[in-house]
């Protein structure tokens, strides 16, 4: 079968460069975090582009992901969608999409730049700054086009980047009643605490859909804050369970939460709404040697890269959370989002 997965979401050119503290500072910036640039922010994106250490990577935490599990699954597995502008940039995504084998099929923007993340190294932590630019505009009309749509209707697998919930919640809906009306597969990332905390609305329209829900440990807390469950915040297993336990568009599959924690266990919980139970599991990372993380940007992608892979290939839960920290592993050993070539496969 032709591109089982699909997915969706803000396709960015990352200006990676190794920053201090001070900066993040100047710009009331945190270390691992990410937010949509404000006016005072837009000098950033010079300054980066006059930074000794600049390297330009292609990024989008969606795009990231799709990259990764083309990088994994067999040729012609795995279809992008989201908007980039009519630019160099554009066809520097397209280049790197293109070494990866991923299909994109980008809506193009005439009157818009390609959108833009300034990724702010200190040590072995990150601070992403996005200007969003025709990532922003792109409209589920897009999808609807018959050639995009034929797409859509012969695959199995969809991924949302949660930061597309700020561009177009209709596109995710979309994608969502189709896979729970035809039983295939939906999975959601939050991808960055300001998504559950201020585009809480959106997110809550998307979750009946989610099979999957894929987030680190500060975007669980986001959430729990945001939907007042703060006094269970630090509760990885808890916070897990309530969304587990939210309302099913697809009775026939059963919702999973996903947690990653950084070096701390990644934290799995299912919910049976037949039986009312729960069944968790946690799974130690991988370890690696002192001294081989290069930098820990997309590591988060990666793992949702692995973890679709393993999907796709039907492998159980416990194989697909490992196969996701490995991807996560070989990532942070490299230069931004991106994987090592030649090609090297998953051992346990």
């Amino acid at each position: 079968m032709l591109y089982p997965l699909v997915c969706l979401g803000n396709p960015l050119l990352d200006l990676q460069v190794d920053v201090d503290a001070d900066y993040l500072a100047k710009y009331d910036l945190k270390a691992d975090d990410a937010i949509l640039a404000d006016e005072k922010h837009l000098p950033i994106y010079n300054e980066a582009l006059n930074n000794k250490s600049l390297k330009l990577v292609a990024g989008g935490a969606a795009q990231n992901a799709a990259r990764g599990a083309q990088y994994i699954l067999p040729p012609k597995s795995v279809v992008y969608f989201g908007s980039v502008g009519k630019d160099v940039y554009a066809k520097q995504l397209n280049d790197a999409n293109e070494q990866y084998g991923l299909r994109t099929e980008y809506q193009i923007q005439e009157d818009h730049a390609t959108g833009k993340c300034a990724a702010l190294i200190t040590g072995h932590h990150r601070s992403l700054v996005t200007d969003l630019a025709a990532a922003n505009h792109f409209k589920a009309a897009h999808l609807q086009k018959p050639e995009n749509w034929a797409l859509v209707e012969q695959a199995k697998y969809f991924y949302i980047g949660g930061f597309h919930l700020t561009v177009s919640p209709e596109a995710i809906e979309l994608l969502g009643k189709h896979a729970a009306e035809n039983n295939k597969v939906f999975s959601l990332n939050f991808s960055a605490p300001f998504i559950p905390q201020f585009f809480k609305d959106p997110l809550d329209r998307s979750l009946p859909y989610v099979d999957y829900v894929i987030a680190n440990e500060s975007e669980a807390a986001a959430y729990a804050e945001s939907h007042d469950l703060a006094d269970i915040k630090d509760d990885l297993v808890a916070i897990a369970k309530a969304v587990a336990k939210l309302p099913k568009a697809n009775s026939k599959r059963l919702r999973v939460v996903t947690f990653t924690h950084g070096t701390e266990p990644t934290v799995t919980v299912t919910y049976n709404a037949e039986a009312d139970s729960f069944d968790v599991k946690e799974y130690p990372v991988r370890p690696l040697q002192e001294g081989a993380v290069v930098d820990t940007n997309g590591a988060g992608d990666a793992f949702a890269a692995g973890f679709l892979a393993s999907l796709v290939e039907e492998k159980s839960l416990e194989e697909s959370v490992k196969v996701g920290q490995w991807a996560a592993s070989l990532s942070i050993q490299q230069v931004g989002p991106t994987f090592p070539f030649p090609k090297q496969t998953y051992s346990a």
